[in-house]
């Protein structure tokens, strides 16, 4: 039986490094290293309840301890596109803003916005607008005081 649990742990492990390398982050690395350690007692001809109790117990304590190492160090690059510095600044609204028609656009540093109102009110053309944030591809804006 032994010779049949090294060959299922050298699968197992196998199995759960090929997932690992497939992913763009950490999935299956800890069920791979259990399974290593699985295996490493299948060899030493350890009882089947021990190499069970060695693949959970060795998964979970490396999930426990490397889980927030590696959502800290493994987070996924932001491309910055500069769009956030319209936020906080004046526009002009170029085309009517309504919100029930779903229609609007507003310019601001030279550029031309998709915008939407803060609070569903419409927005005459030629209105000074300040923009409070980016939703998607449209600004969210209010009238300028």
């Amino acid at each position: 039986m032994n010779w049949s649990m090294t060959a299922i742990w050298t699968i197992v492990m196998v199995l759960m490094a090929l997932i690992e390398a497939a992913t763009p982050q950490l999935v299956t690395i800890w069920f791979a290293l259990g399974a290593l350690i699985a295996l490493l007692a299948s060899v030493l001809h350890a009882p089947f309840w021990l190499q069970m109790l060695l693949f959970v117990v060795v998964s979970v304590a490396a999930l426990i301890c490397t889980r927030p190492l590696a959502k800290k160090y493994l987070k996924p690059l932001k491309t910055p596109t500069n769009a956030d510095r319209v936020i906080g600044k004046t526009g002009v609204v170029q085309d009517a803003i309504d919100n029930a028609k779903a229609v609007g656009t507003v310019k601001v540093d030279g550029s031309l916005w998709s915008a939407r109102s803060e609070t569903d009110e419409q927005i005459a053309a030629g209105t000074c607008v300040t923009v409070l944030r980016i939703e998607g591809v449209k600004l969210i804006v209010q009238k300028t005081n």
